[in-house]
Parts: structure tokens; C-alpha cells; sequence
């Protein structure tokens, strides 16, 4: 995201790194690869003295910036029971230490505050060190990194961390089905990993993560716990970049294999594995930009554990997940974008229950549908912001697939936010 932070260290306004919030252009990426830590000359405390010593190089005050949302949410049918129409103030509270901690090490460290929830919780989080070298006459800039949620370390806004919607209800029901590398793991994992962009071009990254499970009692029993990572999950990403005046293309590939012991840390595993690959273009038109994004997950599965504990009525399972999305940018203000996704798989009546409102009546997890967005930044560092998500297919039908009478029309959803970042 665009925060005040970064800008006070870079002396940049917010267009200088995002086309708008949270969509980085050709110098957001750099400054994102080459960890947080591009600043103005004489905005940091360089200790003197003997050069034989590392120098103390910090900013003058701390790379500190928050933001506020509240939100209005209102779907086309109530779900039972409950009163239509959700407002939020706020719908969530974080607090950012984002900016560079010394001449080579930076932050993303995000703190919320989630109203649903009522506590603060660690939230996306990636910690960097950078550098560059020359090989072969050509600039190999790299990197590792500390983050707590795989893609969130991503350049690009094609995969899940940072891919579109970018903005999301959080009372508004969702399909039942995911891949894992889809937010599975997000906020519930400690990953170390290496990342390595040649001549501008070329990307290859990977991180290793292990379960991380916040408010959970350390070492790792896995009791309540339905992902606990056997050994160590790697995660994968490779790119190709071609940057221009007017013309920024990047196409790749990314994915990540995983074995889990649900409820515990020793056992039957259940094994996954996340692969597919993704695209961007933005074409620059005067001051406005045209992005055109898409990416695809496969996820093989054996659930042996799930299938010996129940959960399942067969241990091989897929899942197959499609976005896509175009968007175009007037200016730095308005931003206005439609996007279409899509998600099917294996069917299984254990793994996908009848339920109302979350639940399949049959079994499968296919889910469809298109999101209508619209931004409006009167500043900086305001937005307001339209979403309307729907749905053609809901949990593996249009009409009553809940078994309880839901169509999936009711669930669709008018979403309104108000962010404010400082």
C-alpha cells in the first residue's frame, strides 16, 4: 500500500511509486526489490569516525504511518438471522513501521486492529535486506527477505497478497473453496527466503516457510490447528520483465508444495501442491494507464489425514482457480477496473457440507462471477471506494446451493470504503 511513510523518506509523492494504491509502477517495484530503502540524501544519521566500523545509518525519525477504514456492506438477500445493511467504523485500524532501518535493510510491518475480532494482530509483514553487484556487465540486484504470508514478498499485482479486488468486505460470505497459496497461509506462517532480479529482466525468488501460529502456545503442539507444516513448505516464483516509456509487460510463474498434519504434529499428512502461471501489462496513455492482469492456480492434493479423520470421502482432490481483471487508471484520482474469477475442482459432500449460507449443497466448489470497481482519491492519501461482486455460481450452483434455499444471486454484494491513511 501507499503510505506517508515512505514518501516522507523517498521526498516522492505516492504517484511516484503506485499508478494508485496498491498498484506499483516500474519505480514502486524497484523500490520494493531493493528492500524500502531509497531516501532523500540528507534524511538519515550517518555515524563518523572510523571507517572500519559499521556506520549507524537510520532516518532522523521514525518510518512510522497508519491508516483508518469503515465500510458499508450490503447484500442483495440477508443472511438469516441478521440485519443487512453492515457499517463498520472502523472496519479496521493498522499501523504500519514501513521505511528503511539501515543502508540496506527495510520494512513492510503492518499491525491491525480488526473490529470483527476486537484485538490488534501481526498482519502482512515483510522484512528485507538488499544490495546490488555487477555480473557479466549487467546489474544483478538480490535480496532476502523475512515475511509472514508467501506472495506478499511479490513484485507484481497478479498474485494473491496483492492481486485484485483490492479492497474486500469482511461480513459478505465467500466461496467455500481456495487453493492454500490463495490466503491459506497468510498470517500463519515464518518464511525465510532469497530473491534475484538480472539486468532488469529476469526474476527468481524462493522462501521456505514453517507454521507459525499466532496466539498458539510455542513449541507447536498443532491441537486446533488445521495446517501444520511438515518439515518445510517451499514457495517458488519466477519472471520475465520488459520495461518501457509507455509499455510494461511481465509474464511468469509461481507455486509452492506443502504437507500438513491437521490438529497435530505428528501422523497421516495431508500433501498439496500450488503451480501456475501469471501476466501483467500496463500501457501508459498521456497521464492515465491501461493494466491488464491474470493469473491461474492448480492445486493437486492427496488428503490422506483428511480421509482417515473424516473430513473427506476421498483422499485426491484439485482445485482449478482463474482471475482476471482490466483496469484503468485517469490520472493519480479515479480508477476504475472489472474483473472476473472463477473456481472449480473435485466434488466431495464431507469436504464441501450443506450449510446454510456456506455451505454446498452438492458437493462441489464451483464458484463464478464478475467485480465492478471504483476508486476516487480527492487526496493523497484519501480514498473512497465502490465494490459490487456477482455471482453466476455459488459453492456449485446458481439456485439454492446451500440446500437451505440461497441462491447465488443473494449473495451478491454492494461494498462501500472509506480509507484514510496517515
Amino acid at each position: 500500500m501507499a503510505l506517508p511513510s515512505y514518501a516522507r523518506q523517498t521526498g516522492l509523492p505516492c504517484s511516484g511509486c503506485h499508478y494508485t494504491p496498491p498498484e506499483l509502477n516500474a519505480a514502486g517495484r524497484l523500490f520494493k526489490l531493493m528492500g524500502y530503502i531509497d531516501s532523500v540524501k540528507d534524511d538519515s544519521i550517518t555515524a563518523s569516525g572510523d571507517h572500519r566500523r559499521a556506520p549507524l545509518d537510520m532516518l532522523k525519525t521514525l518510518p512510522l504511518g497508519a491508516w483508518f477504514e469503515a465500510s458499508v456492506t450490503d447484500e442483495k438477500s440477508a443472511q438469516p438471522g441478521t440485519q443487512n445493511g453492515t457499517a463498520e467504523f472502523p472496519q479496521d485500524v493498522s499501523l504500519f513501521l514501513a521505511g528503511k532501518w539501515t543502508s540496506h535493510v527495510g520494512s513492510f510491518l503492518q499491525v491491525t486492529y480488526d473490529a470483527q475480532d476486537d484485538h490488534f494482530s501481526m498482519d502482512n509483514t515483510d522484512i528485507r535486506f538488499a544490495n546490488k553487484k555487477m555480473l557479466g556487465q549487467k546489474e544483478l540486484d538480490w535480496g532476502l527477505t523475512l515475511n509472514n504470508n508467501p506472495t506478499l514478498e511479490d513484485l507484481w499485482n497478479t498474485t494473491p497478497a496483492w492481486g485484485f479486488p483490492f479492497i474486500l468486505s469482511d461480513s459478505a460470505p465467500t466461496p467455500a473453496a481456495n487453493p492454500f497459496l490463495n490466503g491459506g497461509l497468510a498470517q500463519d506462517v515464518a518464511g525465510i527466503g532469497a530473491y534475484a532480479m538480472y539486468n532488469q529482466h529476469l526474476y527468481a525468488a524462493g522462501t521456505l516457510y514453517r507454521s507459525d501460529h499466532l496466539g498458539a502456545p510455542q513449541p507447536n503442539g498443532g491441537i486446533g490447528a488445521g495446517v501444520n507444516i511438515s518439515g518445510v513448505a517451499p514457495y517458488w516464483r519466477v519472471a520475465w520483465q520488459q520495461t518501457g516509456r509507455t509499455n510494461n509487460l511481465e509474464v511468469g510463474a509461481y507455486g509452492m508444495h506443502m504437507s500438513s498434519m491437521p490438529n497435530s504434529v505428528t501422523g497421516p499428512e495431508d500433501t498439496y501442491t500450488d503451480f501456475g502461471p501469471d501476466a501483467q501489462y500496463d500501457r501508459t496513455i498521456g497521464r492515465d494507464v491501461l493494466s491488464v492482469r491474470g493469473t491461474y492456480l492448480r492445486e493437486n492434493s492427496n488428503l490422506a489425514a483428511s480421509l482417515a479423520d473424516g473430513s473427506v470421502v476421498q483422499a485426491i482432490h484439485n482445485l482449478n482457480e482463474a482471475n482476471a481483471n482490466v483496469e484503468y487508471h485517469f490520472g493519480n484520482r479515479f480508477a476504475g477496473a472489472l474483473g472476473w474469477f472463477s473456481t472449480t475442482g473435485t466434488v466431495d459432500q464431507v469436504l464441501y457440507a450443506p450449510l446454510a449460507v456456506t455451505g454446498s449443497a452438492n458437493g462441489s466448489p464451483k464458484s463464478r462471477g464478475l467485480i465492478g470497481y471504483f476508486g476516487y482519491w480527492p487526496a493523497q492519501n484519501l480514498e473512497l471506494a465502490a465494490q459490487y461482486t456477482a455471482y453466476t455460481s455459488f459453492n456449485g450452483a446458481s439456485t439454492n446451493y446451500d440446500g437451505s434455499g440461497r441462491d447465488a444471486g443473494g449473495n451478491n454484494t454492494l461494498y462501500l470504503l472509506t480509507r484514510f491513511v496517515f
